[in-house]
């Protein structure tokens, strides 16, 4: 029999601990009365592991358990031995260790330990027989393999395995197979598309005994079948019975050159959102390889991307310390990329473009040593170009560009202003009603300045001092600039876009704007 569940004093008024005397069925849910004639409702898959006799603890204020709510099934039956089953949202799902017998575990945190179990001990063996099967009935020496069951050879590509997928896919719902049979299908293609599961998957195909990885490193609702420890805080799982991970629909517009490229992969990165997606060649329908990455920041293009994301958790060393990351992965079988009407055009010039950079290697560092000590203005820089054999459709601006900035905030300002000049890192616009300084990469905020009675003063008292000296204004020098004030880039475009509209008396009119998503 299991241990006798032990609840935090301080706890004992914030959970319910009852007998079941019935359950009822009522449509989608399971009425569970209770001996004290109360009742809870539950999910009709939840109800099939309670019964009557057994005893439930559960939060307070509870009349229905939702996924993730927590819930304890205790079974009490002395004539049986029967595991008992715990229900919680876990956390991040450490890597595969060995406990003091040497048998292969993973820990998945409860952070909200309402009940007093903060951790969930997950034997490999239950990792392997859930997310690494198709049949989920059948034991593991009686598995087809996710090979088989996409009809592909172990040796096949990404970009392959993914077409097989899609064909299995249709082949199967022609035939109008069960729904089972297309869950298996897309478990099998979204273990196999990510290389450390697939690594993980090839592993325990060889032996069955390796260590099992927590898909995407846990963040969902786990429901379990084990043993409690002697103090309460830790679940022993021997069987997990249902994982629901944290899902979101997004739909947004991604820059190319965040994507970084491998030869027979790519992902896509976005470090403030917090967002990955992983491409292959047939995802990401572009003939690249490994080289683009030499290139792409000179890619101005944005792809659209919608995709069904779950939570992933992994920690992170920052500062000496260890630190917990979520993140949100795209699930390669839900992954739909949208490419721009002009990819080839615009990917061609940017290939061109690195070309002219190394072909003008030479003239183009002279002209950033010019740059370095003095602002020069675009037309200026274009008849230097000229003067070195530089053609005239050469882009100066794309001196001083950054890999990771985004090319929204260089085209609103580039459309207002009259005149550009570049100085070291920078670029200097001057507008109708105000002078702004906009630094090519992530990170840096956009500095506003009214409009100046001389241009070439301001020019030279500019590139004279320091963002620091400006921001603290040293010597007066922010209040003989006219500096206005900063506007930060933020994670939305939009916001920054409304700031200076409005600092500049313009009509705020966002359909009229092209705006990222």
């Amino acid at each position: 029999m299991s241990a006798a569940v032990s609840v935090k004093p301080d706890a004992l008024s914030d959970v319910c601990q009852r007998m079941v005397s019935k359950t009822n069925p009522k449509g989608t849910k399971t009425e569970c009365v209770l001996a004290d004639g109360t009742s809870i409702l539950v999910s009709n898959f939840l109800a099939s592991f309670i019964r009557a006799g057994d005893e439930l603890l559960f939060p307070l204020g509870h009349e229905a358990a939702a996924a993730g709510t927590q819930i304890y099934i205790r079974k009490t039956h002395p004539d049986e031995r029967r595991w008992d089953v715990f229900q919680a949202e876990i956390g991040y799902a450490t890597q595969p260790r060995k406990d003091k017998r040497n048998n292969l575990f993973v820990s998945a945190e409860v952070p909200d330990s309402q009940l007093g179990i903060s951790a969930i001990s997950l034997r490999c063996e239950a990792l392997r027989d859930y997310f690494y099967v198709g049949n989920r009935r059948r034991g593991w020496d009686r598995q087809s393999s996710f090979y088989e069951l996409l009809r592909v050879n172990p040796k096949v590509s990404p970009a392959e395995l993914r077409l097989a997928f899609k064909l299995r896919t249709l082949e199967l719902r022609t035939t109008h197979a069960p729904t089972g049979d297309l869950r298996a299908l897309e478990r099998a293609f979204n273990i196999l598309a990510r290389p450390e599961l697939r690594a993980c998957y090839d592993a325990l195909l060889n032996d069955p005994t390796s260590p099992a990885l927590f898909p995407y490193g846990g963040c969902g609702s786990l429901l379990v079948a084990g043993d409690i420890s002697r103090d309460g805080s830790t679940f022993y799982a021997s069987r997990i019975l249902s994982f629901l991970p944290e899902q979101q629909f997004k739909h947004f517009r991604a820059p190319l050159r965040k994507v970084a490229f491998y030869n027979d992969r790519a992902i896509y990165r976005d470090s403030r959102r917090r967002l990955e997606v992983p491409f292959d060649q047939t995802s990401l329908p572009l003939l690249w390889d490994s080289s683009w990455n030499q290139w792409k920041h000179l890619l101005g293009a944005k792809i659209g991307i919608k995709a069904t994301f779950v939570q992933s958790a992994k920690y992170q060393q920052r500062a000496g310390a260890w630190h917990l990351v979520q993140w949100e992965t795209a699930l390669p079988s839900r992954i739909e990329v949208a490419l721009p009407s002009n990819i080839v055009e615009q990917i061609a010039d940017a290939r061109k473009t690195h070309h002219r950079f190394g072909e003008f290697s030479e003239a183009l560092d002279l002209i950033r040593a010019r740059i370095e000590s003095a602002p020069v203005e675009r037309t200026d820089l274009q008849k230097l170009c000229a003067e070195m054999g530089i053609p005239a459709d050469f882009d100066t601006s794309l001196i001083t560009w950054k890999p990771d900035y985004d090319a929204f905030y260089y085209k609103q300002l580039s459309k207002r202003a009259g005149r550009l000049y570049l100085f070291q890192s920078e670029y200097i616009f001057d507008l109708e009603r105000a002078v702004i300084i906009e630094t090519p990469r992530l990170g840096h905020a956009t500095y506003l300045f009214s409009k100046p009675i001389n241009m070439t003063g301001f020019l030279a008292l500019y590139g004279s001092v320091t963002k620091d000296d400006i921001r603290h204004n040293r010597s007066n020098v922010a209040e003989r600039l006219g500096f206005l004030g900063r506007l930060i880039h933020g994670l939305n475009p939009r916001g920054w876009l409304k700031e200076l509209k409005l600092r500049f008396g313009e009509a705020v009119d966002y359909a009229a704007a092209e705006l990222p998503d």
